[in-house]
């Protein structure tokens, strides 16, 4: 039995994950969804100051609070920036970390650091024009599919998707990453790569090469870039073979 805690990407909270986590525990383990300050249940709970290290300090805290040992924290998306700075802080609790189409953030990097100068100038826009200076709000499909594969998704799932997204606290974009990045040397690295990451890693980009190459352990999943939404059953399996 693994305890897997779940963290959802950008605009998402817990409920994205409830029927992965359904799935994972009728495998028999213990499956654990996070919501993020500021988002969904939790969206009264931010504010201008909600930041990188906010939702570190969840990850952390969730984990500590609850005495959760033997864990296996899955990033998906825009998490993989404060589960790695959470990973660098758990010490022994954490035995394994799962990239789910994302990626390990270096120190001193943040989000829109992915992003080209123009694309990071239109966000900002949209932060200041309807975010009230600090929430980002989920970008119309059209534009989010330019950047993040759709495919796998039906209409009532965009419709969830759209429906229950809230906007994201800004700062968690902008912040850079501090103090450890890296977990201990004995925790297993897992990358679950969708679509959009199996593309980025079979054309052989430099920065993403070590995703390749041990420690790392990589499975492939022939969907777009919200499998707990497009295959949360197929998800669930990768993730129970992984801890196998």
């Amino acid at each position: 039995m693994t305890n897997f805690v779940l963290v959802p990407g950008a605009w998402l909270g817990a409920w994205a994950w409830e029927d992965t986590a359904r799935a994972l525990r009728e495998r028999g383990h213990a499956a654990l969804p996070l919501t993020l300050t500021g988002l969904a249940e939790h969206a009264d709970q931010g504010g201008p100051e909600t930041d990188l290290d906010t939702h570190i300090a969840d990850i952390t805290g969730f984990v500590e609070r609850n005495d959760l040992r033997d864990v296996t924290l899955v990033a998906h998306s825009y998490a993989a920036a404060p589960v790695t700075g959470a990973a660098g802080r758990l010490d022994d609790r954490l035995e394994r970390v799962v990239y789910v189409d994302s990626a390990p953030f270096a120190a001193d990097m943040c989000m829109l650091d992915l992003m080209p100068p123009q694309a990071v100038d239109q966000l900002r826009h949209q932060v200041s024009a309807s975010g009230d200076g600090w929430r980002l709000p989920m970008p119309p499909f059209e534009v989010l599919g330019l950047s993040s594969s759709l495919d796998g998704l039906d209409e009532g799932q965009r419709d969830a998707l759209r429906s229950r997204a809230t906007p994201q606290p800004f700062g968690t974009y902008a912040q850079r990453l501090t103090g450890p990045a890296e977990p201990g040397p004995g925790v297993d690295r897992v990358l679950v790569a969708c679509h959009d990451f199996t593309g980025l890693l079979n054309a052989g980009v430099p920065m993403l090469a070590y995703l390749n190459q041990p420690p790392w352990r990589r499975f492939d999943l022939p969907t777009g870039h919200w499998p707990m939404l497009s295959a949360p059953t197929e998800l669930a399996d990768i993730l129970d073979k992984a801890v196998s």
